[in-house]
């Protein structure tokens, strides 16, 4: 998705969420293609390394509304969110949907040409511009249809996408769809790391810091956290629900196949990124904390040892079965 900013840009929203397609299989990267072609005529962007990935054209949604704030004031945003679709490896299903504010030099409303011509971007008419209050008010909304909500953007394009009959609704494995909300600030000073918050319910917020130039990065570092957290989160749960130690071998490496089978070879972070020293440096702050990587491999270590186990133990009985 291009986005690219003007010199007022001042903050960025987006919200990302993130399921497990409704399929049996991994669908074949032409499959994929067809089912992100959202805007006729325009080219689904395609990858093949280090891993498959297929993404939709943008799609435009106009805005005429209030924006979140921590104190109530009534500031008011119009221009268009720009959204778009993506699948990963055939399976992870992405719709993310992001808008860049910017004082509006006229501070009143223009004909929808004006904001058309401004793919991404919406002006912000207020008396007084907070972009920390603003990305604060947008990061803890709660649902309201007065003010401006991605997240009903984002969740429409996951389910038109599910609804596909290409589908055969057989998925290998049960996982949540989770839901990244987040604000990047567009600052000249010096720069702080971005703070992940995991909430209870599939719900996260990221809020980071960026200079002007790498607007767009931010906003594909944030569908790439959100791809990982996603995969750790289902992870997790897989392995709780498995009853590991707790239940008979066989039925907890029933329990752990799907993942291994469908999930472990997904694991990429930055795989995606432009090579730039803004996502590397953002990506180097989460693996100190919260240290997604460093959960991901104990979590993979973890049914490895279990897999070994198991062969050995198999191994054995039928050794043992031979010698009689």
């Amino acid at each position: 998705m291009s986005q690219t900013p003007s010199a007022g840009t001042f903050l960025v929203l987006g919200e990302v969420h993130t399921a497990l397609l409704q399929s049996s299989a991994a669908l074949p990267v032409n499959a994929c293609e067809r089912l992100v072609r959202l805007v006729g005529g325009e080219r689904v962007r395609r990858y093949e390394r280090p891993i498959a990935h297929v993404c939709s054209p943008s799609v435009l949604t106009g805005v005429d509304c209030r924006l979140a704030t921590p104190d109530g004031a009534r500031v008011r945003a119009i221009g268009t969110v720009a959204s778009r679709v993506a699948i990963t490896g055939g399976h992870l299903l992405q719709a993310s949907s992001r808008i860049g504010l910017e004082a509006s030099a006229d501070r009143r409303r223009l004909p929808w040409s004006h904001y058309l011509a401004r793919p991404g971007r919406a002006e912000v008419i207020a008396k007084r511009l907070d972009a920390a209050g603003l990305a604060r008010g947008f990061i803890d909304a709660e649902p309201d249809e007065n003010v401006l909500d991605l997240a009903s953007v984002s969740t429409r394009l996951v389910d038109e996408v599910q609804k596909s009959p290409v589908l055969d609704r057989r998925a290998p494995l049960r996982a949540g769809r989770t839901k990244l909300r987040w604000a990047a600030l567009v600052t000249e000073g010096e720069l702080a790391g971005p703070s992940l918050t995991v909430a209870s319910g599939g719900g996260r917020t990221l809020v980071v810091q960026c200079r002007a130039v790498d607007v767009d990065t931010i906003g594909d570092f944030c569908d790439d956290v959100a791809l990982h957290d996603w995969l750790l989160t289902t992870l997790l749960h897989v392995i709780e629900s498995s009853r590991m130690g707790n239940d008979d071998d066989v039925k907890v490496m029933a329990r752990l196949r799907p993942a291994v089978e469908h999930l472990l070879h997904l694991w990429m972070p930055e795989a995606r990124l432009e090579q730039g020293e803004a996502a590397a440096q953002l990506w180097r702050s989460l693996e100190d904390r919260p240290g997604m990587s460093r959960q991901w491999r104990s979590c993979v270590d973890r049914i490895r040892d279990q897999l070994a186990l198991n062969t050995i133990a198999l191994f054995g009985a039928r050794l043992g079965e031979g010698s009689r």
